[in-house]
């Protein structure tokens, strides 16, 4: 048997388990809230709620063994699906709960032989089931409200975050120049093209003179990027359009019939960026000239912390940073933000501002103020917005698009300005 074949065997049957276990011991919070119904609404209650778990079966055998052409609509079942029983945890620990404090009356009744009358305790004890089972129904639906909105409204509710970073060897010609990025688009992952239209054309309100983009334009082959192409081929600025790869363009994350395969999977996706007019940097720079004065535009290919196939090590900044040397300033693209603790900031010191994506800021996050927290902090030490080490800068955008949970609950999409100023924060000018 082929080794995807068995391993989406066993997915399918670990997750066939998993199902069965919590819908056996969440279905005794639909049994005892339902006990009083009428004999026919309680039937029906619990019949819907068992046909919903043969529904659920029947899918995961589907999509494993004969397999759903059309991969959008598979993406969504898989999520509705995952969205459904997430919310279970839910009612699952209340549950707990209820049979913890059952579990410790019992004891203490047993080793206390506390003897009480059995009518008024059966009253108490049902009474008290009664609640925790309304109160776990009750908690199954409180997450369904903010992952519902997080994708109705959160996936597209683009802002802008603007910053100025000062740059003291900034040429006189740059001074001022206003740089937009964007980033992690996952078209795979795209719904809504009006509102995805909305946020290119935000986007290009703000007419910046320069614009990034740092990878992660799919989110497991090329194609996907098809039916887009003709709305971010309107991401456009006078001075050009820049861009690398990310780690999920480059179909790792699909298994390939061959390599050949995979190769032009590849190929498609340089056309994909030449067809939007990105000019794709692969471990290569370009000099970009204002007024006779030159600043050196870098862009690697993915390089990342973690496992090779998942977080591949492709970028080749030494190749890429090789003649520029004289440039002024330097800035550079490279999709994953671990790369500037692990190679930047160490072995190439002159390299002035980088750009980076990846992390989307989990997705999930509070905003109030300056306070700004996600659990994407726990895993990256620099996970959104701007960081500084001496007289280096890092820029992490939290992504345009989403991978797996497709919305954004406190952590709204992200379109970068930044704007470039010689000199240093306190307004003096370093003259050259």
């Amino acid at each position: 048997m082929h080794d995807g074949t068995l391993y989406r065997i066993q997915t399918a049957l670990i997750g066939l388990i998993l199902i069965i276990l919590i819908d056996i011991y969440a279905y005794q919070a639909v049994r005892i809230a339902s006990s009083r119904f009428h004999i026919f609404l309680k039937n029906f209650v619990r019949a819907l709620y068992w046909s919903m778990t043969g529904f659920t079966i029947f899918i995961l055998f589907w999509i494993n063994t004969v397999g759903i052409a059309d991969e959008k609509s598979k993406q969504w079942i898989i999520i509705l699906l995952g969205i459904l029983y997430f919310s279970k945890i839910f009612l699952i620990l209340v549950l707990m709960a209820d049979d913890i404090r059952r579990g410790i009356h019992f004891t203490r009744r047993y080793f206390k032989r506390l003897r009480e009358k059995p009518s008024l305790e059966g009253v108490s004890r049902i009474s008290r089931s009664e609640f925790f089972a309304r109160a776990a129904i009750f908690s199954w639906s409180v997450p369904l409200v903010p992952l519902s909105f997080g994708i109705i409204s959160g996936a597209h509710n683009f802002h802008v975050r603007r910053k100025v970073i000062y740059l003291p060897h900034l040429p006189k010609s740059f001074d001022g120049i206003s740089l937009g990025q964007i980033s992690d688009i996952h078209a795979g992952s795209l719904f809504n093209k009006k509102a995805i239209q909305g946020g290119v054309e935000m986007f290009m309100r703000e007419k910046p003179d320069l614009i990034f983009f740092t990878g992660d334009l799919v989110n497991v082959e090329t194609r996907e990027v098809n039916n887009y192409i003709n709305i971010f081929d309107k991401v456009r600025a006078d001075h050009g359009v820049f861009s690398v790869t990310g780690n999920h363009d480059y179909g790792n994350y699909k298994e390939w019939p061959n390599d050949a395969a995979k190769r032009r999977n590849l190929e498609a996706m340089v056309g994909a960026h030449r067809q939007m007019g990105y000019d794709l940097l692969m471990n290569e720079h370009r000099m970009l000239e204002l007024g006779g004065e030159k600043i050196a535009i870098i862009g690697v290919e993915n390089w990342g912390i973690g496992p090779p196939l998942r977080f591949p090590k492709y970028g080749k900044l030494k190749e890429a940073h090789l003649g520029t040397e004289d440039a002024a300033v330097k800035i550079l693209l490279s999709h994953d933000p671990t790369h500037w603790d692990a190679q930047i900031r160490p072995e190439f010191s002159d390299i002035d501002l980088t750009f980076a994506g990846h992390t989307h800021g989990y997705q999930l996050g509070v905003s109030i103020g300056d306070f700004t927290w996600s659990p994407a902090k726990y895993r990256f030490k620099q996970w959104a917005g701007l960081y500084q080490e001496g007289n280096q800068y890092l820029y992490v955008n939290r992504g345009f698009g989403c991978i797996g949970y497709p919305g954004r609950i406190g952590m709204p999409p992200e379109l970068t300005i930044i704007e470039l100023k010689r000199g240093t924060e306190n307004g003096s000018n370093n003259k050259v």
